[in-house]
């Protein structure tokens, strides 16, 4: 796989593990209003379970966030290592010839 193929299935990464992380993010938001929402109706089940789940969500969005802010940094660093912006610029430019 040449550099900028590779750079750009890096980025995709990158925006796949921010969609996840959105995503996590939009669970705990909606297990939150469960959560309000039992208080008024009290049920049992919710009560026993949507606490654990509010937590293991949270540990996974934790775990996401961390992997996310290595790999990009790993994919910036990977773009400054190998001038990936002028590699495009040059690949632009063999495309007009």
């Amino acid at each position: 796989m040449d550099k900028i193929r590779k750079f750009e299935l890096m980025e995709k990464i990158v925006h796949e593990l921010e969609d996840l992380k959105n995503s996590q993010q939009a669970i705990i938001q909606k297990i939150g209003k469960i959560e309000v929402d039992n208080i008024d109706l009290g049920n049992k089940r919710l009560e026993k379970d949507l606490p654990d789940m509010h937590q293991r969500v949270a540990d996974n969005l934790d775990t996401i966030a961390a992997i996310l802010d290595d790999f990009a940094n790993q994919t910036e660093e990977f773009s400054d290592k190998n001038n990936i912006q002028a590699l495009k610029e040059q690949e632009e430019i063999e495309k007009l010839k």
